[in-house]
């Protein structure tokens, strides 16, 4: 049994690894095509960044399927006419099959300005909020940052956790070999959520 364990756990780390590359390499090969408008709402652009993934070779190869705006199944809520729109949706999901084993990966997407603090305001209450008490799971957060400067848009999302009295759950950057603005929190319950922050700064507004 503990054996399984190991083996399940190691399938799921693979598998977040290889989700991490495919979106990765979405935001690189979307900054080369300039399709994304600094205008786009969040859906817009992870919609964007979701047809770069469906044409990485790498995702058939390692037989991924995605989609966008997945509903969240939920056993407190009563089926009843109506409860799908009820439903928390996650912006993207990538799911894996191997053998008996099936695992899906969920990634949340939010806007970000620097000196737009209803945004970072909006990052926390319903992106990091919403792993933390468990509406979302097995996941992470992307953030686009779409104007000013990205490492002073993460140190604005600090200062409000700062005045939620939340220090600990600060976003600290770490070293990633597949992507140079990538942070890690740490929450309540042992739970740490990744933060993959893209710099859409440079492109067109227009």
């Amino acid at each position: 049994m503990g054996l399984n364990k190991v083996i399940v756990a190691s399938f799921k780390r693979g598998f977040e690894e290889k989700c991490f590359q495919l979106i990765t390499e979405s935001y690189v090969s979307a900054m080369e095509t300039k399709v994304i408008k600094l205008n786009w709402d969040e859906n817009d652009i992870t919609s964007e960044l979701h047809e770069h993934i469906k044409e990485n070779p790498i995702r058939l190869k390692w037989s991924i399927v995605t989609n966008v705006e997945q509903h969240l199944p939920k056993d407190d809520i009563e089926r009843e006419k109506g409860f799908a729109a009820k439903l928390p949706r996650i912006d993207l999901r990538l799911v894996t099959i191997n053998s008996s084993l099936e695992y899906e990966y969920h990634m949340e997407a939010k806007n970000l300005k620097e000196k737009d603090s209803g945004l970072k305001r909006r990052y926390i209450d319903t992106g990091i909020n919403s792993f933390v008490s468990k509406k979302y799971e097995n996941g992470c957060l992307l953030g686009y940052v779409l104007e000013g400067d990205l490492d002073n848009t993460v140190d604005g999302v600090n200062k409000l956790l700062k005045k939620d009295d939340r220090q600990p759950e600060f976003l600290k950057p770490k070293l990633y070999h597949l992507h140079d603005k990538y942070y890690e929190s740490e929450h309540p319950d042992d739970m740490v959520i990744r933060h993959f922050m893209f710099d859409f700064t440079t492109l067109n507004s227009a």
